[in-house]
């Protein structure tokens, strides 16, 4: 992997093929390297950088969902998120806990395996983090440009003069592990193609997770549901992750010491990438709305499964964690993404909880091969050997293939999906030893000649749990329908 170094230089950003790394003593321009392929033609629609996924991810887990025994008292330390990255690759989703950091979380979790892992974190972390994560040998740290984990805001009404001193005091130290240690540590970002914002808002509105509830309850407006979301998303979204007072932002990032971003164009700049990239979650998280009391993730079967069943709003989670993935896809027509997290018997650390992450994927061609090499044409076109289907690792293929730890048979491992699994993959899950699966069953039964949905209903041993009503409420419906 080539890169150039300038010394004392600050680039805005380097477009579709580049990523650059801010930072205040030098600029990285490095190639991308697709996940799995390797050319440099593009397919038919946008795709997420894997430095934006990486970001959005991190964002995202600062949001994960927390017990009352897993929030934190010292107000002045803020939640952060983490995704630990080797050779392109998520290890690990990870969130502060409830005494501590998430850098600290990783180094537990991972341990000596951080050496080589880029590290990206929803927030500046603080020296604690830093010298324990550059002692293990990680070889690049990004963060989101907003407030710092040690809040450095004076505004905030618990942090009282000599709290804030100390966060200045830790800012410093943190610079100085910094400017001190091997790995490239800064801010990495990369500007969206030009079609990613409409792209997401579209596919993210015809979503399956919408289409079952439309399919459920034809009276349910999914399209106004899907404005609704994303707004309150955006309004929520942009007043954690984006200063709002321009000013205030400036000074910030002078006191994280990123001074060459608060001179223009860079300063604005920069805005606008963070600003595009909260757009992005705020749509996906929109198709997969929170539901409801009438609406949520409930099992086809009945059947006690004897393991503790997630929170609606933990399902919901890595879901949405699912539908970013899928923006990563390499297939032209369809994007899926999976993740699959197990619970496990260690001592909570992690805002997770006991869970922790098996593995994730989207779906692409075969490792190595150049972008457009293998047919790209779907079922609408006649030339059937010309089709996608037969050269196309699905998304829990490649979950299953690259997960970062063993599914262990005494833990319930779990797999979200935002499709339907088809048949290629029922065995797959079944024969992994995956415990639950949630997804959407707006396909199930359907054969569509090159792909085929018709066993995910006969699929034994494994709990499905698909979003619909709740069943009672389901059945007062179509008495109602028909009556009318």
């Amino acid at each position: 992997m080539a890169a150039t170094v300038r010394e004392h230089q600050l680039h805005p950003g380097t477009g579709g093929n580049g990523i650059t790394l801010y930072g205040k003593d030098d600029v990285i321009n490095l190639k991308e390297i697709g996940t799995q392929t390797e050319g440099k033609v593009q397919g038919h629609g946008p795709r997420l950088s894997k430095v934006n996924l990486f970001t959005l991810l991190s964002l995202w887990m600062e949001l994960f969902p927390r017990r009352e025994s897993q929030r934190r008292d010292n107000a002045c330390v803020q939640v952060t998120g983490l995704v630990v990255v080797h050779e392109q690759r998520i290890l690990g989703l990870h969130c502060s806990g409830a005494e501590l950091h998430a850098g600290q979380v990783a180094v537990i979790r991972h341990g000596s395996r951080l050496k080589g892992c880029d590290l990206y974190f929803s927030r500046k972390p603080c020296s604690a983090c830093f010298k324990m994560i550059i002692n293990a040998g990680v070889n690049r740290v990004s963060y989101w440009p907003a407030d710092a984990e040690i809040s450095l805001l004076s505004n905030r009404s618990s942090v009282t003069g000599s709290r804030l001193q100390e966060a200045t005091l830790d800012a410093a130290a943190a610079e100085k592990l910094k400017s001190s240690s091997r790995p490239h540590i800064g801010v990495l970002l990369q500007p969206l193609p030009n079609s990613m914002l409409q792209f997401v808002e579209e596919t993210s509105r015809n979503s399956d997770f919408l289409g079952r509830m439309a399919a459920d309850n034809p009276s349910l407006n999914v399209q106004e549901l899907f404005r609704k979301e994303r707004w309150r998303n955006w309004d929520g979204f942009s007043k954690k992750f984006v200063i709002a007072d321009v000013e205030v932002h400036r000074e910030l990032l002078s006191k994280m010491n990123l001074e060459n971003f608060c001179t223009e164009p860079y300063f604005s700049e920069l805005r606008q990438h963070m600003r595009d990239l909260i757009r992005i979650l705020a749509c996906v998280a929109a198709s997969v709305p929170v539901l409801e009391h009438e609406y949520g993730f409930y099992e086809t079967d009945p059947t006690p499964s004897g393991y503790r069943t997630l929170s609606q709003d933990v399902i919901r989670h890595c879901i949405i964690q699912a539908a970013v993935l899928a923006y990563r896809t390499e297939d032209p027509k369809v994007g899926v993404g999976t993740v699959i997290w197990a619970e496990g018997s260690l001592p909570q650390c992690d805002g997770t909880g006991n869970m922790y992450l098996v593995g994730c994927g989207y779906n692409a061609y075969p490792v190595g091969s150049e972008y457009a090499e293998f047919p790209q044409m779907d079922d609408k076109q006649e030339e059937r050997q010309r089709r996608k289907y037969r050269y196309i690792i699905h998304a829990e293929q490649n979950a299953l293939t690259f997960r970062s730890a063993d599914i262990k048979e005494e833990e319930n491992t779990m797999l979200f999906v935002t499709k339907c699994p088809c048949d290629e993959c029922v065995p797959l899950i079944r024969g992994a030893g995956i415990k639950h699966i949630y997804t959407t069953d707006l396909d199930s039964g359907k054969d569509k000649h090159d792909i085929s949905y018709i066993n995910f209903n006969r699929l034994r041993g494994v709990h499905k749990f698909i979003v619909r009503l709740l069943p009672f409420l389901n059945a007062v419906i179509e008495l109602e329908d028909a009556f009318n």
